[in-house]
């Protein structure tokens, strides 16, 4: 059963503008634990800023949002000590191309959760073996292909026991080959019921994995919907157009 006790996000008249350019206008949403939220749209269309809003990363110039019912956008609140309960994974690696894989995944864990060498070590080999990389610990970034590297710094951000896990377009850098490696992970996690909030254009992805399609457009969310309704019967002509153009 929803209740609002099972809300772990709540997104209130959200808006975000970049000087005069209002790139959101008033967005509403929740997402509920265990959720995969997957957000589409075409390029522009502030799908990528609703996603890095949600953390803090772009600061919202209206609205509110509440993470495990504190209301993150009160200046008053210690940003930081919420953001390590929200994972994230860019298009981009951002890993430390002078760090081995063992020691980018393991700074977070040792620097913000205390954690000691060994157990930061132990889980961080723990989670590289889960994905199928734990013979490349003590490799460079430089030495990984891209494929290996987003999933890299999708193991990074689990080390921090996020309750969360955000993903701005993860696969849209990655050759097409190296796709399906990153997807998988990305499956398994929400198999095992990570809540999740994906911005992406792999549409095979939202329509097996999403529980929740929402369909942003010039800044607001114009449909949202269960994947079956979703892709199958799309209300709003803008979605149509979209939909026929990407499926």
């Amino acid at each position: 059963m929803i209740t609002s006790s099972n809300v772990l996000i709540k997104v209130s008249g959200l808006c975000k503008s970049f000087g005069d350019l209002e790139v959101l206008k008033g967005i509403d949403a929740e997402i509920y634990k265990g959720d995969v939220m997957v957000v589409i749209g075409a390029s522009g269309s502030g799908k990528s800023t609703f996603l890095r809003c949600l953390n803090l990363l772009e600061e919202p110039t209206g609205g509110t949002i509440t993470f495990e019912g504190v209301n993150i956008t009160d200046r008053s609140v210690d940003i930081n000590k919420h953001r390590q309960k929200m994972g994230m994974v860019f298009q981009q690696f951002n890993l430390f191309p002078h760090k081995t894989v063992l020691q980018n995944m393991t700074l977070g864990p040792i620097k913000l959760l205390k954690q000691s060498k060994k157990e930061a070590e132990a889980n961080a080999m723990r989670l590289l073996e889960r994905v199928g990389l734990s013979d490349k610990a003590y490799a460079y970034p430089s030495q990984l292909s891209g494929g290996q590297k987003q999933r890299v710094a999708i193991v990074r951000a689990l080390a921090m026991n996020p309750d969360v896990m955000l993903f701005d377009e993860p696969t849209s850098a990655l050759d097409p080959e190296m796709v399906g490696e990153v997807l998988e992970v990305m499956k398994q996690l929400a198999r095992e019921g990570m809540t999740m909030v994906v911005v992406t254009h792999e549409m095979g992805f939202a329509r097996e994995v999403g529980t929740d399609i929402v369909f942003v457009d010039e800044g607001v969310i114009v449909e949202q919907g269960r994947p079956e309704e979703f892709f199958t019967n799309p209300k709003n002509p803008r979605l149509k157009d979209f939909l026929s153009k990407v499926l």
